[in-house]
């Protein structure tokens, strides 16, 4: 999303917040966009990654509405403890494998505890 009273003529990292916490773009805390602008940081991709993939533990509600597909979602999804919105397995996988490509991000996907 982005920070309200944005220049949409000269939109900065810092005018660019994470949807599901709140926190800013920053070269420190790289960011995925999904379908209409909205952004989840790796911070969150961490958290949702390690909860819906790793730990099979869903936290969404049943036909919630993913904020990065903006579909109503049957299948697993997390939900932000910070905002309360929530983003669906699918997405959350593909953001990762998205910001685990982007090699200037240095942000890697979590591994299963052993």
């Amino acid at each position: 999303m982005q920070r309200p009273g944005t220049d949409d003529n000269n939109v900065q990292m810092s005018d660019i917040l994470c949807d599901f916490c709140g926190k800013e773009w920053t070269l420190e805390r790289p960011m995925v966009e999904g379908h209409r602008g909205a952004c989840i940081c790796g911070e969150c991709l961490t958290l949702a990654y390690t909860a819906v993939v790793i730990d099979g533990s869903a936290t969404a509600p049943a036909g919630f509405m993913c904020e990065l597909c903006r579909e109503n979602r049957p299948d697993a999804g997390w939900k932000s403890p910070a905002t309360g919105i929530a983003a669906c397995f699918r997405c959350i996988k593909q953001s990762a494998g998205v910001l685990q490509k982007d090699a200037e991000s240095g942000w890697k996907k979590p591994a299963a505890k052993k």
